[in-house]
C-alpha cells in the first residue's frame, strides 16, 4: 500500500503542472514574486466607445487590472463569473487599497480609474460586461489556461 501511495504520488509531483506559474523560483513573495507577473491590462470606460481587447491569461500568475473612466457616461463593469475565477489581491481607487472578499462589479458615477491586482485561478472562458449592453464591443473576454 505504501509503495501504491508512493508511486502515485510522484506521478503527480514529477508530471507537468497545469496552471504552471510564469517562473520556476518564486522566491519569498511567493505568487505575487515580480517574475510571476503578466502585462497590465487596460479597459477602458467611455460611451459608446469599445471596452478593449480579449486576453489570455496563466492560471497561477499575477495580474494588474486597470479599468478607466472617462468620465462621459456613468457606467459599470459586471463579470461575477470572472471575479469568482481570480483570486483578488486588492483595488487601489485614490491611493486607497481595498481587500475584498469577493466583488460583482464596479461603478463609476465620475471619471476614474480603479487598478485590481489579482491571480488568475480558474481556466475557462470569463467574461466582464458592461451591464445593459449587448454589443460584443462592449464585453471583454479572459481565458485562463
Amino acid at each position: 500500500m505504501k509503495k501504491l501511495l508512493a508511486a502515485a504520488f510522484s506521478a503527480l509531483v514529477a508530471g507537468p503542472a497545469a496552471a504552471a506559474p510564469l517562473c520556476d523560483d518564486l522566491g519569498f513573495a511567493g505568487l505575487l514574486a515580480a517574475c510571476n507577473r503578466g502585462e497590465t491590462i487596460k479597459l477602458t470606460l467611455a460611451s459608446g466607445q469599445p471596452l478593449g481587447e480579449d486576453h489570455v491569461l496563466q492560471s497561477g500568475a499575477y495580474y494588474k487590472l486597470e479599468i478607466t473612466a472617462d468620465g462621459s457616461a456613468e457606467l459599470a463593469v459586471s463579470g461575477p463569473d470572472f471575479f469568482r475565477a481570480i483570486w483578488m489581491n486588492e483595488i487601489v481607487i485614490n491611493k486607497i487599497e481595498i481587500r475584498p472578499m469577493a466583488i460583482d462589479s464596479i461603478e463609476f458615477d465620475k471619471a476614474g480609474t480603479a487598478e485590481l491586482s489579482f491571480i488568475a485561478i480558474k481556466p475557462g472562458r470569463h467574461t466582464l460586461r458592461i451591464p445593459g449592453s449587448t454589443g460584443d464591443a462592449q464585453s471583454v473576454t479572459f481565458s485562463i489556461q
